[in-house]
């Protein structure tokens, strides 16, 4: 039979154009299928926009990041390495640099160089791009004969890489539709729902703090008496709750009725107890004759005061030399020990992630091709993979996208 193309990849993000960029490295015929007039739209709002590409991490590192699926990755990871898809994209012209938490970024702060970079290397493997959407896989006794598009059209090819993303901002083009295609063809699917999510809070003072980010802070996730995450970093208030790269990566714990749950901020980590203490105490000697809500502003941002103020039950124009010692120590435990009251997760449309997807153990971990059907491979955010903010859903997306677009046509990693 003579195809149109040897491989179709559905889907131009992260992981599509790099499956297609591989694939036409290696010589293949490459057609590349996305239903937005521009690819990478995704891309270029991850990292707000500067583009968190990876971690710059050992793989060991990188499988101890996943949530689920990290047994899985192993193969994919080994044979592409965060240290690979840093010197990947150097060699594609975009300098790089690392910040902290190992997040590497460009040099330049733009995602749109990124995107640029992975135009390049498909552009260089003779990749074609076209507009339009897949409705269906076409298949002849239990392999891969090409796609069908909504308006019509069918283009033939023995080999399908499908990297449609999950569910998360839809208007990007991740709306679920390759669970659709793929369950019409035999596979199953995890049921998708929200990983790295904003979370929502009871208590109203979080429209008060909107917008108010905190660094170098401690959040911790716990259920009953278990501390489920505790990590130093990031936090943003916002009008329904909290947000932030610590926020996101508590979110991914929190399963079933967030009732079970609580938060809490230790704004002061640096500071033990009894540190913190001596700290106020210097502060409220310094200046005895202060109103206490005037007395903080070494300590804490200024819209952070008056919320800080009313939780510790001390009147605001107190003056500090009359806060009694155990009024002190409360004040000190209040702040190493802020909590905050989980009610439920935004929409599974606001994830950075989704978790769930297509089932992992009807995937080959080497070549991400199915176990179901020949010809039909995965990539991406897809299948049943997820894992923490830093960088590592992206290297993901590299790893699994350059094991399909190296493995359609029969070549193995």
């Amino acid at each position: 039979m003579n195809f149109d193309y040897d491989v179709v990849v559905v889907g131009a993000g992260p992981a599509g154009m790099m499956a297609a960029g591989r694939a036409g490295a290696r010589g293949l015929r490459v057609l590349l299928i996305e239903r937005n007039a521009r690819p990478g739209r995704k891309l270029l709002i991850t990292g707000k926009g500067r583009c968190n590409l990876t971690n710059n991490c050992s793989v060991e590192d990188l499988l101890a990041a996943v949530r689920r699926g990290g047994r899985f990755l192993h193969s994919a990871s080994a044979a592409f390495t965060p240290a690979d898809t840093m010197a990947f994209f150097e060699g594609l012209g975009l300098p790089l640099k690392t910040e902290r938490g190992r997040r590497v970024f460009p040099a330049s702060d733009r995602s749109v160089d990124v995107l640029l970079a992975l135009r390049r290397y498909m552009e260089a493997g003779g990749v074609q791009l076209i507009t339009g959407r897949v409705s269906a896989l076409a298949t002849r006794e239990g392999a891969i004969t090409g796609v069908l598009l909504k308006d019509g059209r069918a283009i033939s090819a023995p080999a399908v890489v499908l990297a449609t993303g999950g569910m998360s901002y839809p208007a990007t083009g991740s709306d679920g539709s390759g669970y659709a295609l793929a369950e019409a063809v035999g596979h199953s699917i995890v049921p998708p729902r929200a990983s790295l999510v904003p979370i929502v809070i009871a208590e109203d003072f979080c429209a008060e703090l909107s917008g108010l980010s905190l660094r170098n802070v401690t959040l911790s996730l716990i259920k009953g008496k278990k501390t489920l995450f505790c990590e130093i970093g990031e936090l943003l208030f916002t009008h329904f709750g909290v947000s932030g790269p610590l926020a996101l990566s508590a979110s991914s714990y929190i399963e079933g009725s967030p009732d079970d749950y609580r938060l809490t901020i230790d704004l002061k980590p640096g500071l033990d107890a009894d540190r913190l203490d001596r700290r106020l105490l210097r502060d409220f000697e310094e200046r005895p004759n202060r109103d206490f809500i005037n007395a903080l502003g070494g300590l804490l941002p200024r819209s952070l005061i008056p919320v800080v103020v009313r939780r510790s039950g001390i009147d605001s124009d107190t003056k500090v030399h009359q806060i009694t010692r155990a009024q002190r120590i409360e004040l000190g435990r209040l702040l190493k020990n802020f909590s905050l009251t989980p009610v439920g997760l935004r929409p599974i449309e606001e994830a950075v992630v989704t978790a769930g997807g297509i089932h992992l153990r009807e995937v080959n971990p080497k070549t991400m091709g199915s176990k179901l059907v020949s010809g039909l491979y995965f990539a991406g955010e897809v299948l049943d993979l997820d894992a923490y903010t830093g960088g590592y859903n992206l290297q993901i997306a590299f790893a699994t996208g350059q094991a399909a677009g190296g493995s359609v046509g029969g070549e193995k990693l």
